[in-house]
């Protein structure tokens, strides 16, 4: 099992945040990576959800609020997470190359870099 640091990363590099996931398989799919990246950071939010949300997709706003923190689903996210990718909402990047089908895998014991870049939609674009 691998232990990695994903990095998000601006579209020219600049690095932005950095979450650490556990118990990796030594292979996995891009769809596999981005799952297991959303179960952390919403277990991270849902731990302390007054902290302010710092994920890959932003959650959606549920239909009827209930008092107090909103706790997030993370197969709800992941699937939005997914969805995403296939929009190229956001690109992965493995050592010097873009990974760009979900079911690509990546050999993470290769111990390569891997970003997550998020692009932002340009105002008036």
């Amino acid at each position: 099992m691998a232990t990695m640091v994903v990095h998000d990363e601006t579209a020219s590099g600049r690095p932005v945040d950095t979450l650490e996931l556990v118990d990796l398989p030594d292979r996995v799919t891009v769809r596999e990576l981005i799952r297991h990246r959303v179960r952390a950071e919403v277990a991270r939010y849902n731990a302390g959800p007054t902290r302010p949300w710092r994920g890959l997709v932003t959650p959606a706003e549920p239909s009827a609020p209930e008092p107090g923190p909103v706790r997030v689903d993370w197969e709800r996210q992941a699937d939005i997470a997914e969805r995403a990718f296939e929009r190229n909402g956001f690109f992965v990047l493995v050592g010097d190359r873009q990974v760009e089908l979900l079911d690509e895998e990546i050999d993470l014991a290769a111990g390569e870099h891997v970003a997550f870049v998020r692009l932002v939609p340009l105002v008036g674009g």
